[in-house]
């Protein structure tokens, strides 16, 4: 792993001899922690070209529009898995036999209820409060409901609270809808798979239950597919940072919640919407397109072009079809959603936009899918956090399962050098 070196040349110092490591695919990565020992280190703010810690999870090549789980293609997973196969990919290395899979379905649904008194400590929040908030909030309670399962260093404690998060982030992300609504909670049925227990929890009511679209279903399983893990994102760096102090599972957890509540991150498709909002009707479209095209004007088109991946979102091909299949069952007929697909046509077309390769990306189809289902803006970060919760749970088992270090990230200080203390009448 470690046959090539690199040598840092520093003025009026003896060369540094540094290794340099191979992984599997991708760049080839200096080693620079032997620099401590010469009374150095980089200087790297965001970490964009500091790779911090090994991961056998998730691979991400943006230039060529690669994600792979575990060396599986993310299109192929979308098409022909589903998400708690996917779910068992990530946590256990390999794709499930059909007794594991099996078994592993039975296991997350014997999870899927949450503590009675959670629905007490849920009216404590404000009705019209973010549902982040309390997101953030009863998932960092978890701990206190579930004291069974937080030695850190058992793998098994470790394996229930992985089943344990992943089968209840569904049932707490509808409470919160649901009591943001003033609606009774609907409690987790066990013969719907994932995906239909999800929108069951969300939509119907003790007075009327209704058969779920396969449509939709299938819909919500790709989103959930499509969002699960992302490498060492901020919301995952979180979970391992924090996880890196000993902290139990379910405050790891709280804390990517947290990271992901950012707009930067998280929030994207909710931005999209926003957008569209702002923009108002098809007939606005061209002159906020020249917005958007003016180097002087703070205009961004939300949802097109995206950070890592540089010519295309492999995610977003498997949306746009996904998007495709939802409107067409629904048959919604709704001027928002009409903008969205005439902003998706110029921007697939127009050449500034191709030639920057400002494409549609996985959060512009993914807001458009979750408007038509029916979930409310405010929700959308929440469905995210739902469908990344194995994603971090699967970062932060790995890390765990071996020798790691608590994370100190060091600093450049250009603050004051060392001075003296100046009484209060004296200053």
């Amino acid at each position: 792993m470690a046959d090539k070196k690199a040598q840092l040349i520093i003025e009026g110092a003896a060369p540094v001899e540094l290794p340099v490591l191979s992984g599997t695919v991708g760049p080839d990565v200096i080693d620079v922690r032997g620099l401590t020992s010469t009374g150095r280190f980089t200087f790297d703010p965001g970490f964009m070209s500091t790779a911090s810690c090994e991961s056998k999870i998730t691979y991400i090549d943006g230039d060529k529009g690669i994600l792979l789980h575990r060396g599986y293609p993310i299109e192929q997973l979308a098409e022909h898995s589903d998400y708690l196969e996917t779910c068992y990919l990530l946590l256990n290395g390999e794709l499930p036999t059909a007794e594991q899979k099996s078994k592993f379905f039975e296991t997350i649904k014997n999870h899927t209820m949450v503590h009675e008194q959670l629905k007490s400590f849920l009216n404590g929040f404000r009705r019209d409060s973010h549902p982040m908030a309390i997101m953030v909030g009863i998932v960092g309670a978890l701990s206190a409901f579930y004291h069974d399962s937080l030695d850190i260093n058992n793998p098994k404690h470790r394996e229930v609270s992985a089943h344990r998060l992943v089968a209840k982030m569904p049932t707490i992300a509808a409470m919160v809808y649901k009591y943001s609504m003033g609606q009774p909670i609907m409690y987790p049925r066990n013969d719907l798979n994932y995906a239909e227990n999800f929108l069951h929890m969300m939509f119907n009511t003790p007075a009327e239950i209704k058969p779920i679209s396969p449509v939709l279903a299938k819909a919500m399983d790709r989103i959930f597919i499509l969002h699960a893990d992302h490498e060492q994102n901020a919301s995952t760096s979180t979970v391992r940072l924090a996880g890196s102090s000993g902290a139990n599972p379910f405050a790891c957890i709280a804390a990517g919640i947290a990271a992901l509540w950012g707009p930067a991150h998280g929030g994207a498709n909710e931005a999209v919407l926003t957008m569209l909002e702002e923009i108002g009707s098809v007939e606005n479209i061209e002159k906020f397109v020249a917005k958007a095209k003016d180097k002087n004007d703070p205009f961004k088109l939300m949802g097109f072009g995206h950070r890592v991946y540089k010519n295309f979102d492999p995610r977003a091909k498997v949306m746009k079809q996904t998007c495709d299949e939802v409107l067409a069952e629904l048959g919604i007929n709704d001027p928002q959603l009409e903008l969205a697909m005439k902003l998706e046509e110029i921007a697939r077309n127009d050449p500034y936009f191709v030639e920057r390769n400002l494409y549609p990306n996985v959060d512009f189809y993914s807001g458009i899918i979750l408007k038509a289902i029916g979930i409310p803006t405010s929700m959308f970060t929440v469905i995210f956090a739902l469908a990344r919760t194995v994603g971090w749970i699967s970062h932060w088992k790995e890390m765990l399962s071996g020798p790691y270090k608590i994370g100190r990230p060091r600093q450049l200080y250009t603050g004051y050098a060392q001075r003296d203390y100046n009484p209060l009448d004296k200053r």
